[in-house]
């Protein structure tokens, strides 16, 4: 009889469980598992057919290539120690070249662990740059691009495939990451604080640490940032890491005939072939809502002037 009741309460539990869309996330099934199980499923997947190519398929949006293993940790479905265990007994056994791809798993594991210790021994970061002199950052509040940025309407392939990944699935590619943030950091010139917020919003894998000092990482805010000067240029990102436009064209089916020469810059098509194509830039796909070049020496002199102005 007892054991019939807890059953009886199990499944009540089950059903006050909160489902992803409740949180504003797609009902489409895309949205990370969760549980013991499948952190165990990922991680046994991972080692026989992913972990050997890591090194090689981690910055491929399009390829499957990375654990996936980020929302378990999180969560603690799954513990660091057994991800790293796993990692250095792949390492010690593997050949050569699958030994350098357990190196840069292990690396991205070490760079998880590292900010886990900035934040514990620096918790001022939650709140404000590492870097104090980047306080100084005389940030840009444009409302309308930064909803741009959130919906994937940027106008810039990769940086919104990115978005629209985020939005659909709760989860974003690690190279992705880099790139969205430094789009909106560096040529919307939006507060990384922003862009951490809408990430912890959404991520399935939310973690302070990480998100943080990913966050400060991009703006050239943090401990071993990017220096400032470094501003991604989104169209050479998407033409490197998607080359074919794989990826992009998954995540936007408004350019699903487009042309791989333009697919990562699509308002360079010339017209009679984005009406052939179906994506008439302006109409189909956004224009770009900041030029590149404009973008970019803006954020170099907007830097440039504010750590001059905090040293002065």
């Amino acid at each position: 009889m007892c054991d019939k009741l807890l059953a009886r309460e199990a499944i009540g539990a089950t059903r006050d469980v909160p489902r992803p869309e409740d949180y504003g996330h797609a009902s489409n099934g895309a949205y990370p598992r969760a549980g013991l199980v499948e952190a165990q499923r990922l991680l046994k997947s991972f080692l026989r057919d992913g972990a050997a190519r890591y090194a090689d398929s981690r910055n491929i949006p399009a390829l499957d290539g990375t654990s996936r293993l980020s929302p378990h940790l999180r969560a603690g479905t799954i513990g660091i120690r057994t991800v790293v265990h796993a990692a250095a007994r792949l390492r010690e056994r593997a050949a050569k070249d699958a030994a350098s791809s357990a190196d840069a798993w292990l690396g991205e594991l070490v760079w998880r662990d590292f900010y886990q210790q900035l934040l514990a021994h620096h918790p001022r970061i939650a709140h404000e740059p590492f870097a104090e002199a980047a306080q100084a950052i005389p940030y840009v509040h444009d409302p309308a691009a930064y909803a741009a940025w959130c919906e994937g309407r940027a106008g810039y392939p990769i940086v919104d495939a990115a978005m629209a990944q985020l939005n659909t699935t709760g989860w974003m590619h690690n190279r992705l990451r880099m790139i969205v943030a430094s789009f909106l950091t560096k040529h919307l010139l939006t507060d990384y604080h922003e862009g951490e917020r809408y990430f912890e919003q959404h991520l399935a894998d939310a973690d302070l640490a990480a998100n943080n000092g990913g966050w400060q990482w991009s703006a050239s805010t943090g401990t071993d940032a990017a220096p400032y000067f470094r501003v991604f240029n989104p169209t050479l990102q998407g033409k490197t890491f998607d080359p074919v436009g794989a990826f992009v064209r998954a995540m936007l089916p408004a350019l699903a005939r487009v042309p791989a020469k333009y697919v990562h810059e699509p308002w360079t098509m010339p017209p009679l072939l984005q009406a052939d194509v179906g994506c008439v830039v302006g109409r189909d796909y956004p224009a770009p809502i900041v030029d590149h070049a404009f973008a970019r020496q803006r954020a170099l002199d907007v830097y440039a002037g504010a750590l001059a102005k905090r040293r002065g």
